[in-house]
């Protein structure tokens, strides 16, 4: 398994639509083939930091995510959605590893 996180450099004024951007994930990704953990918007601190994260089986599978979540409907919408407003400016992805097990906390 490995974790896509997506850092977003996003508007301080614009966290609302970054907001509803999020929440229109919430099933091309499942539906594409990835599993998504959630999305982030600022709190506290930094006002500009947003981030997402989804887990897949490995780069082959992200390969075949890809192809897939190009075609689908609700990425599509939420990409032009993303267009439209603007409030994206910027994108970086990293895949991770996990290295240790994750535990809940109790």
């Amino acid at each position: 398994m490995i974790a896509c996180v997506i850092r977003y450099e996003i508007d301080p004024f614009k966290r609302e639509a970054f907001e509803t951007y999020a929440k229109m994930w919430d099933d091309p990704i499942p539906t594409c083939g990835a599993d998504l953990i959630g999305y982030f918007a600022p709190h506290e601190g930094s006002l500009t930091t947003a981030y997402g994260l989804y887990t897949i089986d490995n780069l082959a599978a992200y390969e075949a995510y890809k192809t897939k979540l190009v075609a689908h409907p609700g990425a599509q919408d939420a990409l032009a959605y993303a267009r439209r407003e603007q409030f994206i400016r910027r994108e970086d992805r990293i895949f991770l590893k996990p290295v240790s097990t994750l535990r809940p906390r109790r």
